[in-house]
C-alpha cells in the first residue's frame, strides 16, 4: 500500500510539472478570480472620473455658447449665416431702390428674426483690427466700456474723401443749430400758448366730463398741429400721478397737486443745476441711398463694414449729418438717443409706432462720428462721466459747476478727443438686453463738443436708428418694403405706358 501511495504522488507531481498546452496554460482559478475583481474596482472608478470631466466639459462649452450668442448675435439679418462680413468696398449688396431694378428690397427679408451685433470692447486700450477698404487694416482701439467706445480709427476717411464731404454741405447749405439760452428765450419757450387756470385744464382734458381723468383722456391732448399747449414734461408729470393713483384716475384735487408741480422750472423740481441743452453751430443733412455722391454711398458702407450690422437698417436711418463749428461754438453735453418710455415713440418708426404717444424721440442704437477736419485749438469731443464706478445726476455738480456745461467745465471731463481730419469714433448709446437686441439707455454715453479756439471743426454724424421694441422695428421695416413695392409697380406701369397711352388716360 504505501508503494502504491508513492507511485500516485510521483504521477500527480509528473502530471503537475509537465509543461501545458497554450490554450490550458492559464493561472490558477483562485488567483485568477481574485485578478478580476481588482481590476473590475479599478474600470469602475476611471469610468466614474472621466464621465465627470466630460459631463464638465460639455457644460463648459454650452455656457461659451450661450455667452457668444447672447452678447454678440448673428451679425446680420439678411443674410443669416453668422459669417463676418467681407471688406465692405468688395460687397455685392445692393441698396434699395425706387427703381424697377431695386427688386431686391423683399418684403420677406424684414420677416426674418434677427439681433444686433454688438463689439467686445476687452478692456481699455485693447486694440482690434477692423478690415473696411480693399488691402487695408485698421486698428480699432477701445477708450472706455461705460460707454463702449471705440476710437483712434486713423485714416477712415482720405483726406481727399473729406473735402467733397464738406463741400458737399456747404452746396447743400448749412443752418443755424443754436438753442436759445435758458435766461432768456428758452423760459418763453417753454410757456404754454394758452394761459389757462388748473381748473380749466382739468376740463379740457376731461373729455367725458365726469369729473375724473382716466390715462386715454390724457394721451388725446398730448399733440396739437399748431403747438402744445401742455408741454410733454407736463404730460409726463400728469401720467405719472395718474399711475401712481391706487384708483387708477385723478379727480380735481389729485390733479391739482400733480399739475401745479409739474409748471415748476425743472430746477426747482429737482434741485440739480443741470442745464438745459445749449448749442452753437451750423449743420446740413447728406443723403447716403442711390443717386447720391459716390463719397457718401461709400462711406455709408464702411459703416456697414465696421459695425457689422444688417445694411437694411442703416439704409433706413437718419441721413448723415455734417456740422460746422467755428470760434466759440460748441454742444453742451447731451445723449443722442433717448430712454425708452410709454408715453414715447421712435421718430423713425411712427409709420408703425404708437399713435397715442405723447411725444416722438431719437432711437438710435450707435453714433459713428468722423472728423472731416482738425483743429488748431479746442474742439475737443468730451465724454464727462465714461468709466465711472457709478452714475449720479447729482454728481454732474462739482464744485457749482455744470460738468454738462462744455463751456465751463470742458476740461473736467473723464476723457476728451482731440478732433483729426479723417479719424472715426464709435460708441453705443444703448447697452444690450442681454437677448441680442437694444436695452435700456447707457447714461454713461453723455458727450459733449468743447468751445473751438482757434480754427474751424467740421465732424459728421452717422447714426443706426433702431426701435427698442423688437417687434415695431420689424413691423416698420415690412412695411418700408411694401410701400417699395408697390412704389416699383407705379413706376413699371408708367414706364409701359407710351405717351397717346397717357394722353388717352388724362
Amino acid at each position: 500500500m504505501m508503494d502504491e501511495a508513492q507511485e500516485d504522488l510521483l504521477e500527480h507531481e509528473d502530471i503537475s510539472q509537465k509543461p501545458l498546452s497554450p490554450p490550458y496554460n492559464i493561472p490558477p482559478l483562485r488567483s485568477t478570480r481574485l485578478h478580476i475583481q481588482r481590476s473590475n474596482v479599478c474600470s469602475r472608478a476611471y469610468f466614474v472620473v472621466v464621465m465627470v470631466f466630460f459631463h464638465v466639459y460639455i457644460l463648459n462649452v454650452i455656457a461659451l455658447l450661450l455667452y457668444v450668442h447672447y452678447n454678440n448675435g448673428p451679425g446680420d439679418l439678411v443674410s443669416g449665416d453668422g459669417a463676418s462680413p467681407a471688406p465692405v468696398i468688395n460687397t455685392d449688396r445692393r441698396l434699395p431702390q425706387p427703381a424697377p431694378s431695386g427688386r431686391e428690397l423683399h418684403v420677406e427679408e424684414y420677416s426674418q428674426s434677427f439681433s444686433l451685433h454688438r463689439m467686445e470692447g476687452i478692456r481699455v486700450g485693447h486694440v482690434q483690427h477692423v478690415s473696411v477698404v480693399p488691402d487695408r487694416t485698421h486698428e480699432m482701439r477701445t477708450l472706455s466700456l461705460k460707454p463702449l467706445l471705440f476710437a483712434e480709427i486713423p485714416g477712415f476717411l482720405s483726406e481727399e474723401e473729406c473735402r467733397v464731404v464738406v463741400q458737399l454741405a456747404q452746396l447743400k447749405g448749412l443752418m443755424d443749430s443754436q438753442a436759445a439760452t435758458p435766461s432768456q428765450d428758452q423760459t418763453q419757450l417753454n410757456q404754454p400758448l394758452l394761459s389757462l387756470s388748473t381748473e380749466e385744464v382739468f376740463s379740457l382734458l376731461d373729455l367725458n366730463q365726469d369729473g375724473f381723468l382716466q390715462k386715454q383722456e390724457i394721451v388725446s391732448h398730448s399733440r396739437s398741429r399748431d403747438g402744445t399747449w401742455l408741454s410733454p414734461d407736463n404730460l409726463r408729470q400728469i401720467l405719472t400721478g395718474l399711475e401712481a393713483s391706487p384708483t387708477g384716475i385723478l379727480t380735481l384735487g389729485e390733479f391739482r397737486r400733480i399739475y401745479d408741480v409739474s409748471q415748476r422750472p425743472r430746477q426747482q423740481r429737482s434741485g440739480s443745476l443741470h442745464s438745459h441743452f445749449k448749442q452753437r453751430n451750423r449743420h446740413t443733412w447728406l443723403f447716403q441711398g442711390l443717386g447720391s455722391h459716390r463719397v457718401l454711398q461709400t462711406l455709408r458702407k464702411r459703416v456697414i463694414a465696421l459695425t457689422r450690422l444688417p445694411s437694411a437698417l442703416l439704409e433706413l436711418s437718419e441721413p448723415l449729418q455734417v456740422s460746422r463749428y467755428e470760434h466759440g461754438d460748441f454742444t453742451n453735453a447731451h445723449y443722442d438717443s433717448s430712454s425708452s418710455q410709454s408715453e414715447t415713440t421712435c421718430a423713425h418708426t411712427r409709420l408703425a409706432g404708437n399713435t397715442s404717444a405723447l411725444t416722438e424721440v431719437s432711437c438710435r442704437y450707435l453714433t459713428v462720428l468722423f472728423y472731416l477736419s482738425s483743429v488748431e485749438d479746442g474742439g475737443e469731443s468730451t465724454f464727462p462721466v465714461a468709466d465711472n464706478r457709478t452714475y449720479n445726476e447729482q454728481a454732474l455738480v462739482q464744485d457749482g459747476v455744470d460738468l454738462t456745461d462744455t463751456q465751463q467745465a470742458c476740461g473736467k471731463g473723464n476723457l476728451r478727443l482731440t478732433p483729426t481730419a479723417g479719424t472715426a469714433l464709435l460708441w453705443y448709446n444703448h447697452l444690450s438686453d442681454g437677448r441680442g437686441w437694444m436695452g435700456e439707455l447707457d447714461e454713461y454715453s453723455l458727450h459733449g463738443d468743447c468751445p473751438v479756439k482757434r480754427g474751424v471743426k467740421w465732424v459728421a454724424n452717422s447714426w443706426v436708428n433702431v426701435d427698442p421694441d423688437h417687434q415695431q422695428q420689424a413691423r416698420y421695416q415690412r412695411l418700408v418694403a411694401q410701400r417699395h413695392q408697390a412704389k416699383s409697380g407705379m413706376d413699371e406701369h408708367y414706364q409701359s405706358l407710351s405717351h397717346s397711352d397717357l394722353h388717352l388716360d388724362l
